[in-house]
């Protein structure tokens, strides 16, 4: 899924830079499943704490799958996303998504969630074609 670029927001890329807040409403328009799958990691995080929040719910259909791998794979719309929320965003498949705060007192849990062994222990059958 590519994303719906309001005729304004291409007519500024065309000019120059663009604007980061209207590039993540663009964003927010065009994934809101994933913006929401975000979004709400972002505020379990806050609520409950800890070292970071994930989703373990594989998405309800292919478009939803499809904007989550697009959010996550765009380097853009992955450091827009982090940027906004204030959050590192780690991916290990086609729904575990994990947001970590930015305080560097989790970077070795960060890096244990995105390491080949991390990725390897988090493999089923189940999700061999998501």
């Amino acid at each position: 899924m590519s994303l719906d670029v309001p005729p304004a927001l291409l007519e500024q890329a065309e000019r120059g830079e663009v604007d980061e807040a209207a590039f993540v409403d663009c964003v927010r328009a065009s994934l809101p499943y994933a913006w929401e799958m975000v979004s709400s990691l972002v505020a379990q995080l806050k609520v409950d704490g800890g070292e970071f929040a994930d989703n373990q719910t594989p998405p309800p259909d292919e478009q939803a799958r499809g904007q989550l791998l697009r959010a996550l794979a765009s380097n853009a719309i992955r450091g827009a996303l982090e940027r906004h929320f204030g959050v590192r965003l780690a991916f290990q498949n086609c729904h575990r998504v994990a947001v970590f705060p930015l305080d560097s007192a989790v970077d070795d849990r960060l890096a244990r969630f995105t390491s080949a062994r991390g990725q390897v222990l988090n493999q089923s059958p189940e999700l061999r074609d998501c």
